[in-house]
């Protein structure tokens, strides 16, 4: 993609999957990249997800809660990649203030310092499925009404809206992608923080049984972190996208009972069982979810491309050769 040769990139949440991820292919069509990263053992920051970048990139360890540092960062930028976020559902119901600095008032000052000293970049803001709620109707199109089900799913609401408030009223180029399951090589998989399929893997790695909750029958679909970034670098480029929010998603939609039998056959054994909800996830489960793609294929051209199986594969490979050292702990 031509558009980002030479251009200046910054990334919030570089460290962290997607983010390191879409670093790369920054690189590759030639941007300068700044990453920013706090690196809280929470959340999904891990160095050695850009180890093979790290003298490529400028990183700069600070936090999206911090004005002043974003305020400098912000300026003379060309793309804002707006990624960085508290991703546990679970904790943002045990701990909603910490969800609501980092989801909600953060964007709101990551906006207000592009407004004052960089009004012209590109804005994609990362946004998630769970602001949709229990869905009333599937596939879940953008006209889905919005009934979060945890404090997770309001506060990246708001943060979505503030992003779209912002091209309103002041014209600033924003996008918001609303993610699916997304997964693949860098994920979080030292526990469910993240992503529930994270864990899976590090036990199935480890020699443990995958935990299924409830009774397995739960639909989902899942995005390969690639086909995301796809997805991102279209959203930053394509003049359709400013102003819009659009899902991604999958047309491979699978029972978490059938995707656990999936990866143990793509590891080739393991063992998987059935175990009650914990009372706090099932007080936030959500049932089925599967997203209607169409707005996105239409204004971006975007369809995914690395079906489940090869993406179970890939991301299997890569915790195999790295996790006990940089990812188990």
């Amino acid at each position: 993609m031509t558009e980002f040769n030479g251009k200046r990139v910054l990334i919030t949440g570089g460290c962290g999957f997607i983010g390191s991820m879409l670093a790369r292919r920054l690189l590759h069509h030639g941007a300068t990249v700044t990453l920013v990263d706090s690196l809280i053992p929470l959340y999904g920051g891990n160095l050695a997800n850009i180890a093979d970048i790290r003298d490529k990139v400028w990183l700069n360890i600070s936090d999206v809660r911090d004005p002043h540092a974003m305020s400098q960062l912000i300026r003379h930028q060309d793309y804002l990649f707006n990624l960085a976020g508290q991703t546990s559902h679970v904790d943002s119901m045990t701990d909603p203030f910490t969800d609501l600095d980092i989801n909600a008032t953060a964007q709101l000052s990551i906006l207000e310092a592009v407004r004052k000293f960089n009004p012209g970049i590109r804005i994609v803001f990362a946004s998630t499925r769970q602001l949709y709620g229990k869905p009333q109707y599937l596939p879940v199109d953008e006209k889905h009404p919005i009934v979060p089900v945890d404090i997770n799913g309001i506060h990246k609401l708001a943060g979505e809206g503030y992003h779209m408030l912002y091209h309103k009223v002041y014209g600033i180029a924003s996008t918001c992608l609303r993610l699916t399951n997304t997964y693949g090589p860098g994920m979080r998989v030292k526990d469910a923080r993240q992503t529930f399929l994270g864990i899976w893997v590090k036990l199935l790695l480890t020699g443990q049984p995958i935990k299924v909750f409830g009774d397995g029958e739960q639909l989902r679909d899942f995005n390969y972190v690639d086909d995301v970034v796809d997805g991102m670098l279209l959203a930053a480029t394509r003049d359709a996208a400013v102003g819009e929010v659009m899902n991604l998603g999958s047309s491979e939609v699978v029972g978490l009972r059938r995707l656990a039998e999936q990866l143990v056959a793509v590891q080739g054994g393991g063992q998987w069982e059935l175990v009650p909800f914990p009372p706090e996830r099932k007080a936030i489960d959500i049932g089925d979810y599967y997203g209607d793609w169409a707005k996105a294929q239409q204004l971006l051209g975007w369809a995914p491309k690395v079906g489940l199986d090869e993406g179970l594969k890939r991301t299997l490979d890569y915790y195999r050769a790295h996790g006990a050292a940089s990812y188990w702990e």
